[in-house]
């Protein structure tokens, strides 16, 4: 044999034996592709349930409602502003002080104001000098008429400087309350109690009239602006109860709806709602809330919605029932909750008294046996039972 030969007998072996493991590999995967689903089918046959893992469908009140989300707000809150153009002397409160109604907050420059009263004060008892000579004139003119000495017509102008003496004392008087309301509204005082939110001026600053001084929130009242989408306003009614959680808070607030606006906003076209909220000391103005608003309570065949499978084109429960598993399609109602737990309401598909299974049990196959794991008993019964079975 040459060695040509010999290269070609070679090759022809490897290609074999090459072509003989492919064939075994390939025979090998198809088996343990057939045992996989034949293991998966009688892993699955029967399956072994926690009754926590049951769920009775049962008729309870379903509460109908709507997700809502906005800021606390204070119900009442003010701006004070300076209603002179002065210099602030002093401002005697910084955020998070407590005043009260009619509290001294500031006091501006009170120098021009006391020189402006003291001028219009002169300038009111000069008109009233005035006056009394015109008084006095117009009484020497009507004795001096009766007597005929002068003419009805120098009667009638002593009369007209009279009245106009009286016109500028007037107009001094007025002159002189403005100037004494100008030298009062030097000093700023709270127009409602509550807390300092914002201290928007510094002593020693020249504020224009208009200035924002200080801003005052009331937290004894607090309020949320919810939008209502359109569907749901119509059922919304003054008085609807609300559960809110509070950013940074743990425990849920409540509230109630106080008003609805008549109008909806333009562009969203939803209607806002007023929710005054309980009063709590952790709440402050401008914290953001979620919640949940009732609008309407009603009795109903519920599950909980961590029950309902919606893996295939109609939503559908897994019921146990004869110890065997069963899907049954659902007809649905109205979505709520109960004790804070998110149900739907089931209007065909189930009865009263059925048990389904919850989602901790995952997706189970029509039917697949079902067995109750048994329950370990309590320490002190076993004790018991020892210490009988040693006697």
């Amino acid at each position: 044999m040459t060695s040509r030969s010999l290269r070609w007998l070679l090759a022809l072996v490897a290609l074999s034996l090459l072509g003989f493991g492919i064939a075994r590999a390939i025979q090998t995967r198809k088996a343990a592709s057939a045992a996989i689903p034949l293991a998966a089918s009688s892993a699955v046959s029967q399956i072994e349930l926690a009754p926590q893992d049951l769920i009775t469908v049962s008729r309870q009140p379903l509460a109908r409602g709507i997700e809502v989300s906005g800021s606390l707000k204070a119900v009442n809150s003010a701006v004070v502003k300076a209603k002179v153009a002065a210099e602030l002397q002093s401002l005697r409160v910084r955020e998070g002080d407590a005043v009260r109604p009619g509290q001294v907050l500031a006091q501006l420059d009170t120098t021009e104001f006391d020189w402006k009263l003291r001028q219009a004060e002169q300038q009111a008892a000069a008109a009233k000098s005035q006056l009394e000579i015109a008084q006095r004139q117009l009484a020497n003119n009507k004795a001096l008429v009766a007597q005929g000495f002068i003419s009805p017509t120098a009667l009638e102008t002593s009369i007209s400087t009279e009245s106009g003496a009286q016109a500028t004392l007037q107009a001094a008087i007025a002159a002189v309350e403005l100037a004494r309301k100008a030298r009062a509204d030097a000093t700023v005082v709270a127009p409602i109690g509550g807390m300092v939110s914002q201290r928007l001026a510094q002593a020693g600053e020249r504020v224009a009239v208009d200035a924002k001084l200080i801003e005052i929130v009331d937290l004894s009242q607090l309020e949320v602006e919810a939008a209502i989408p359109p569907e749901d306003a119509a059922s919304l009614r003054v008085g609807n109860p609300a559960r809110l959680m509070v950013d940074g808070s743990s425990e849920p607030q409540t509230a109630k709806v106080v008003r609805i606006n008549p109008s909806a906003q333009a562009g969203s076209r939803v209607v806002p709602a007023y929710l005054a909220v309980q009063p709590h000391p952790s709440l402050r103005q401008g914290l953001f809330v979620r919640g949940w608003v009732e609008l309407e309570r009603h009795d109903a065949l519920v599950i909980p919605t961590s029950a309902l499978r919606t893996d295939q084109a109609r939503p559908y429960a897994i019921r146990v029932a004869a110890g065997r598993t069963e899907r049954r399609v659902l007809q649905l109602g109205a979505r709520g909750r109960i004790d804070g737990t998110e149900v739907v309401e089931v209007l065909g598909g189930l009865v009263e008294g059925d048990q389904v299974l919850g989602a901790a049990a995952g997706l189970v196959a029509s039917g697949v046996t079902v067995r109750m794991a048994a329950t370990a008993p309590a320490a002190g019964t076993t004790a018991a039972s020892s210490a009988a079975a040693s006697r």
